[in-house]
């Protein structure tokens, strides 16, 4: 058995020096911890808060008056009398959508003003009416009426632009307005329908024909009126507007 070689100590920067067999452990520390006040200095006196006293000694505002506190207020109760409705914060004017469609009613005369600030509450009343007037008929048709409907106003919106060129002023909203209110002819060919039995072809036919043309002229003469450039095209225009309220009709008869 070979003979270890004896190894020189080392001698470290500290100046101990370490032997083969030499370990220096350093002795663990216990972490910092802050010491704990005694039981004495431990106790927090109460400290009482008087809202009044504190409302009263609130420094002056920048303008003079002192800063309000919720006892100038009612006792911090919120008042609604100065609250608007809840149908005119969400837009929706009961007053205004009755005289638009009692406009429609009257297809000889049509009472154009009522029409220049358009919403879209109206039509989607008269949508969900037109749509449960068919489900009365056994018919399930909602998404395929309001496709129908945002289509119709789309195109008669390209149409009218392209007839009038740069002097048409017709935007969408408006054009979904209009074409929605006018709508109100076949949702009373819906209702009709429903008394009038299957078998009487000429009788629909007839009763829908009567219906179109209402609605037709009714939406020509709203757009021709409240667009500008539409005049010289309303024969076009009332071509695009029997088309769409054909379409709506064939859905109630067929």
């Amino acid at each position: 058995m070979s003979k270890v070689p004896p190894v020189p100590p080392v001698v470290f920067p500290g100046g101990s020096p370490a032997g083969p067999n030499f370990q220096q452990r350093r002795a663990p520390t216990a972490p910092y911890q802050q010491p704990r006040p005694s039981s004495a200095s431990s106790s927090i006196p109460f400290m009482s808060f008087d809202a009044a006293s504190a409302a009263a000694s609130m420094p002056a505002g920048p303008f003079g008056g002192t800063i309000a506190s919720s006892s100038s207020f009612g006792g911090g109760s919120a008042s609604f009398e100065d609250e608007e409705p809840l149908l005119d914060e969400l837009g929706i004017h009961p007053d205004q959508i009755w005289r638009k469609t009692r406009s429609i009613l009257n297809p000889f005369r049509i009472n154009q003003t009522v029409h220049k600030d358009s919403d879209l509450s109206g039509p989607i009343f008269l949508y969900l009416a037109l749509c449960l007037f068919q489900l009365l008929g056994g018919k399930i048709q909602f998404g395929v009426i309001l496709g129908w409907v945002v289509v119709s106003s789309i195109f008669l919106y390209i149409v009218f632009n392209m007839l009038a060129g740069r002097n048409g002023n017709l935007n969408l909203h408006t054009c979904t307005s209009l074409v929605g209110y006018s709508l109100l002819p076949v949702v009373i060919l819906s209702a009709v329908s429903l008394f009038v039995p299957q078998g009487a072809g000429p009788v629909r036919f007839v009763l829908a024909a009567a219906f179109v043309m209402w609605a037709t002229r009714a939406c020509s003469n709203l757009v021709v009126s409240l667009a500008d450039g539409g005049e010289e095209h309303r024969g076009l225009i009332s071509y695009a507007c029997f088309l769409i309220y054909t379409l709506f009709s064939l859905l109630v008869i067929f």
